[in-house]
């Protein structure tokens, strides 16, 4: 009779190793955040007392002590726009909406041009001309062509997203290995197979690196369309406080957008993660990335 298979035996090194692992990241990602928070504390330290020592002109440059209190206003009171609320939410739609469609856009239009020669040879002087006018330009012109509502922030954002996906996309599909498109052909893959199997999958990192910067377009987008004409929303807030002279509004405004901006990146980095966990950590200085 055959010998039944016991237990699998379990390393106690390997175990606690691990264990060790657990608390030394949890430590350092503590220790960075302190170090990061440290540093903020410390300029806007110096800051509020250049301020009392009248090195700083306050009515120029603002002041914390000013600016929280702005933002204390802004949450309790409310804003010369609404409640600020829906301010943010106005943004954020503007944002988004454009991040999205300038987002599936640019993916599809940069695997297309990757993968047809012909599209691309047509297409791209075309792209690179577009892409070399200044954006304040386009955005005059989607202000006046679609007026002060969410249209034109949202095409502006959508320009803004388009091409810095586009190009990592397209360049992405064109790095591909060859191996592996032609064992895919020899496998009888067909064109389109080829593209969603391996040329898409291929290309994912450097999509993702560009969705890290894109949504800033986005906001950028949106924040600008504000600015130059519209009835609400954080750019119109900040435009408000500037013609009223109000450093404090302004830095305020800047100081919420930074915040939905570090939001979205870590939303984005999560995804990343979540889509990318086959993927071994990457190590930098001899430190594992995560």
């Amino acid at each position: 009779m055959a010998a039944q298979a016991g237990p699998t035996p379990v390393n106690p090194a390997g175990v606690a190793s691990a264990r060790r692992r657990a608390p030394r990241g949890t430590r350092r990602r503590l220790t960075l955040a302190g170090v990061r928070l440290g540093i903020v504390a410390v300029a806007l330290a110096l800051w509020q007392l250049c301020v009392h020592a009248k090195i700083v002109d306050p009515f120029f440059w603002g002041e914390p002590k000013g600016v929280w209190q702005t933002l204390i206003d802004w949450f309790t009171v409310g804003t010369s726009q609404g409640s600020l609320g829906q301010q943010v939410i106005i943004t954020l739609e503007e944002a988004v909406m454009g991040f999205v469609i300038g987002s599936i856009l640019g993916i599809v239009c940069g695997i297309a041009l990757g993968r047809v020669a012909v599209l691309s040879e047509i297409f791209g002087p075309f792209l690179k001309a577009a892409n070399s006018i200044p954006r304040i330009i386009l955005g005059s012109i989607f202000t006046v062509a679609f007026g002060f509502g969410i249209q034109s922030k949202v095409i502006l954002a959508v320009v803004l997203v388009f091409f810095g996906v586009f190009f990592n996309a397209y360049q992405g599909s064109r790095e591909v290995d060859r191996n592996l498109i032609a064992n895919a052909r020899l496998l009888g893959a067909s064109r389109w197979q080829v593209t969603r199997d391996v040329v898409l999958p291929s290309a994912f990192t450097w999509i993702l690196a560009s969705l890290h910067i894109s949504f800033g377009f986005a906001l950028i987008g949106a924040l600008v369309g504000e600015i130059l004409g519209a009835n609400q929303g954080l750019g119109l807030l900040i435009r408000s406080s500037q013609n009223n002279f109000d450093m404090n509004g302004v830095l305020a405004g800047m100081v919420l957008v930074a915040v939905i901006a570090l939001t979205a990146e870590g939303l984005i980095t999560l995804l990343e993660r979540r889509l990318l966990r086959w993927r071994p950590p990457q190590t930098h200085g001899g430190a594992a990335v995560q």
